[in-house]
């Protein structure tokens, strides 16, 4: 009885050891999944690229280090990492390489205009040239139709601070749309762009719009498909931000959860109508 009695305790201690040390090993195993994820990241890779960022994750909380070559990058990493499974929070102690434009500045205008355009399927931020000069911005470059030139200078107007849009690009020739239209997108065909990534596209995006800055909306990815919520003070509101965020790189579908919210003066009558 007595043999059997130091069996069982020999054998709880026994798992109760191995649970203990599983635990930091499980930490450790997560911490270095999350630390690999963000490096592998699409917005790592694509657009972060040419940064020195360094991600360190202990116990699900990520400290960013280093730095980045335009400000819009810092709150990119951040959205990026925070959007990764197991992490709990982040750190952000990313610095600018360069000294930060004022805000509305022209070259501050110019940095928000080139990230906008940047992060849209439809409209090429690399092939366009952005110039500024007392809140008016400039376009140059060729488009692949008027469609194409339409837009970008639609969500130029709509970056916050900006005065006014003189498109100066040319529209491609019939002959040449076909091989400019292939590699328009920034995303090669068939390249897989993580979920965390399309989060971090998509609030970036909204928050550089006048339209949609102000708008407390949350965004959920899965599978490239993505669910926004939060509240819009009209219906036009609402449809605008999803019209945005379907021409974000990697989205493959918009579900719009958001609420519209009641004018006060209907809310009033409803009461008093009690």
């Amino acid at each position: 009885m007595q043999k059997k009695i130091m069996y069982h305790l020999v054998l709880a201690g026994t798992v109760a050891s191995l649970f203990v040390c599983n635990v930091p090993l499980f930490a450790l195993d997560n911490d270095a999944r999350i630390e690999e994820s963000a490096q592998k990241s699409y917005v790592f890779r694509t657009y972060l690229k040419g940064d020195d960022i360094k991600v360190q994750s202990k116990d699900g909380i990520v400290t960013l280090t280093g730095t980045v070559s335009e400000g819009d990058h810092k709150v990119l990493a951040k959205e990026t990492v925070a959007g990764l499974p197991g992490v709990k929070d982040v750190n952000n102690k990313l610095e600018d390489k360069k000294e930060v434009p004022a805000v509305s500045s022209d070259a501050w205008l110019i940095a928000k205009v080139k990230s906008t355009l940047l992060f849209h399927n439809n409209v090429s931020g690399t092939q366009t040239n952005i110039t500024a000069e007392n809140g008016t911005i400039t376009l140059r470059g060729e488009a692949i139709n008027t469609a194409q030139k339409d837009l970008a200078t639609e969500y130029a107007k709509d970056v916050e601070g900006v005065k006014g849009v003189k498109n100066e690009m040319t529209v491609a020739s019939t002959v040449q749309k076909s091989d400019k239209a292939v590699g328009q997108k920034v995303e090669t065909v068939g390249e897989l762009i993580d979920d965390a990534s399309i989060t971090a596209l998509v609030k970036t995006t909204l928050l550089s719009h006048r339209s949609t800055s102000a708008l407390n909306t949350t965004v959920e990815t899965k599978d490239g498909m993505v669910k926004l919520g939060g509240k819009a003070k009209n219906a036009a509101e609402k449809d605008l931000a999803a019209k945005i965020v379907t021409d974000v790189h990697g989205v493959k579908s918009v579900f719009n959860n958001m609420t519209v919210e009641e004018p006060k003066s209907k809310k009033k009558g409803a009461i008093e109508g009690c």
